[in-house]
């Protein structure tokens, strides 16, 4: 499989991005990889690059979206941050992505059991990670069950996944609400905007909202 070019990257729309990637899973659960030649990708890519899509994930080990969507060099851009949220500077690195080099897709990819997640439930505290988690807290406050507070921590996991998918769509928000780039580019149809969870345990993505 070649790097993307110009000419290729022309050819995606928004849901041929998404099918892109949903085949790339397709094949990473079933262990079947594209045949690329990675070192070749390097010298096509030398002279530019062409992404099809953004992806906005955590920094969690399990979860590189270059293996988890089996993509190559030069296929997407990878933003990752404990917790997948947006902030001021990954939104203009989105804008970048989308408006000057091409990406036709933005994935916000959360994933199960995800450790900043279950800290923003615990309301842990600890240097610059406190600032960090209050990003989250947003998504903890709105999932009201269980209601009973014993519950509402990182032991119950099923609180935290349900946690992290509402991160997802209020982070889905925020990107409409505070880029008017990327929420008039997804109005006119060039891009499309959608989010994701990872299942660490199987390997499987599905896309949400």
């Amino acid at each position: 499989m070649k790097a993307h070019t110009r000419e290729t990257q022309a050819t995606m729309t928004p849901q041929k991005s998404l099918q892109y990637l949903q085949e790339g899973n397709q094949r990473f659960q079933n262990n079947l990889k594209a045949n690329r030649n990675l070192l070749e990708q390097v010298n096509d890519t030398s002279d530019g690059q062409f992404p099809f899509a953004t992806i906005l994930s955590c920094i969690d080990s399990r979860v590189s979206a270059e293996l988890v969507f089996d993509q190559g060099l030069g296929d997407i851009f990878s933003v990752r941050i404990a917790g997948n949220f947006v902030n001021e500077d990954i939104l203009g690195s989105m804008e970048f992505a989308c408006k000057l080099a091409g990406t036709k897709l933005i994935v916000v990819l959360g994933h199960t059991a995800c450790g900043a997640v279950k800290g923003a439930c615990d309301n842990a505290k600890m240097g610059n990670l406190t600032k960090l988690l209050e990003k989250i807290t947003p998504a903890v406050n709105a999932v009201t069950e269980p209601k009973d507070f014993s519950l509402r921590n990182s032991k119950n996991l099923e609180f935290v996944d349900a946690v992290a998918e509402k991160n997802i769509l209020l982070t889905i928000d925020r990107i409409h609400n505070e880029s008017p780039i990327l929420n008039e580019m997804e109005k006119n149809g060039e891009i499309k905007i959608v989010g994701a969870m990872y299942d660490i345990n199987i390997g499987t993505v599905t896309f949400i909202g």
